[in-house]
């Protein structure tokens, strides 16, 4: 059960500390309280034991490894990239019958649908979730759509759903002729949307359908209301409804939310000629201030052509960051916000419990396989094979 603090109980001063999947605060961006510091390494020993463990499976394993993960995972990582382009990639490796997935739990399920039968995919740790995709569950989202079946609104809306969503919300979107979205093709995704559609219903992450609605596709923010599930009637009239060109869930990534305006700012002023780089999950008025916006996909790109002695600021996870400016020494790249952390449950995933898969398919057992059910995913896949034909996403 959720527990929920009031926000008017607690003194201003002192924020709520909130563990991620124990508490939510529906008045704030955060969803997860820590200093910024990267997790401590884990026992040297476990690397040997990983190494031993690869070179005995060999091509029967196949381990992605998100931007976001830890340095101590990627190393063993066969491929590292978004979640989409990761789930692709499994699918694209039929040969291996085991996939570990170091991301969080909708990236395996994406996996999970994408990969053949004879593939099993493994999530080293049940609870590296994502406090964005638990912002929708698959009743909310019936209950909301059942508010626009009462208001004479379901038929004219499109829903479009983020990746960073379950596979319940993913079949959900199939199953009511919408699509999916990844960050870097949200604009295109919505294109569709509106010219089968008079508005959206984008889920769960309301900053980057409100981004890319305002920013990529010219509406205006009033063109855009924010549904509450918590709320009855989402907590919007009939006409607010019927008149918004796009329903924003509410919902929001915990660490992308925290960057504030004030953040852009100081940076400016610490750093002379920097150059604010975000994610587009990023608030909107954050994202005003900055200079670019881009995908983790993008980020990486634009930092990699970056000349030397540039100046960066990049507002996106702590562990990506991080080895942004390891790798390039000579480029200035600093974290947009100091006191902002890592993603606390895709870092759940460390060596230890991918040595413990590992070590467990040696012994010919496989642990927290991830199995979507096979109707949630037929229909899920309808929706992401919808996204595959959108106009440059299978290049993306």
């Amino acid at each position: 059960m959720t527990v929920t603090t009031p926000a008017k109980s607690r003194p201003e001063s002192s924020p709520t500390l909130l563990l991620l999947g124990r508490g939510v605060d529906r008045d704030s961006e955060r969803g997860v309280e820590c200093p910024g510091a990267l997790p401590l390494p884990s026992d040297p020993s476990l690397v040997e034991r990983a190494i031993k463990a690869r070179e005995t499976l060999g091509d029967k394993v196949f381990i992605l490894g998100h931007h976001y993960q830890r340095d101590e995972v990627i190393q063993f990582a066969d491929v590292t990239g978004d979640s989409f382009k990761l789930a692709r990639d499994a699918a694209n490796r039929p040969d291996s019958p085991y996939i570990i997935f170091c991301g969080v739990h909708f990236m395996a399920e994406s996996a999970d649908i994408l990969t053949s039968d004879a593939q099993q995919v493994i999530l080293p740790d049940m609870a590296a979730g994502c406090s964005m995709a638990d912002m929708a569950a698959i009743g909310q989202v019936r209950d909301c759509w059942d508010v626009l079946e009462d208001a004479g609104l379901a038929a004219g809306t499109i829903p479009v759903t983020y990746m960073n969503s379950s596979a319940d919300i993913k079949a959900f979107t199939g199953s009511h002729g919408g699509t999916i979205c990844t960050s870097s093709n949200a604009k295109t995704a919505m294109q569709w949307s509106f010219e089968r559609g008079e508005r959206v219903l984008f889920l769960p992450d309301q900053h980057l359908g409100r981004n890319t609605a305002v920013r990529e596709l010219g509406l205006s923010l009033s063109d855009c209301v924010v549904y509450d599930p918590h709320r009855p009637n989402g907590g919007l009239t009939t006409e607010q409804l019927r008149d918004a060109k796009v329903l924003l869930w509410r919902g929001h990534c915990s660490v992308h939310g925290r960057f504030q305006p004030v953040h852009v700012d100081l940076i400016r002023e610490k750093v002379p000629g920097v150059k604010v780089l975000v994610h587009p999950e990023v608030q909107y008025e954050v994202m005003e201030k900055a200079d670019l916006v881009g995908s983790t996909e993008k980020i990486i790109s634009i930092i990699d052509a970056a000349p030397a002695g540039s100046a960066w600021a990049i507002g996106t996870e702590l562990n990506l960051v991080q080895r942004l400016a390891n790798r390039y020494p000579e480029k200035n790249i600093s974290y947009l916000n100091s006191d902002v952390c890592y993603c606390a449950t895709m870092n759940r995933i460390d060596l230890p419990h991918l040595v413990w898969a590992l070590e467990n398919l040696v012994a010919g057992t496989v642990v927290n396989r991830i199995q979507v059910d096979p109707q949630v995913a037929r229909d899920a896949k309808l929706a992401l094979d919808r996204m595959l034909a959108l106009p440059g996403t299978a290049r993306d």
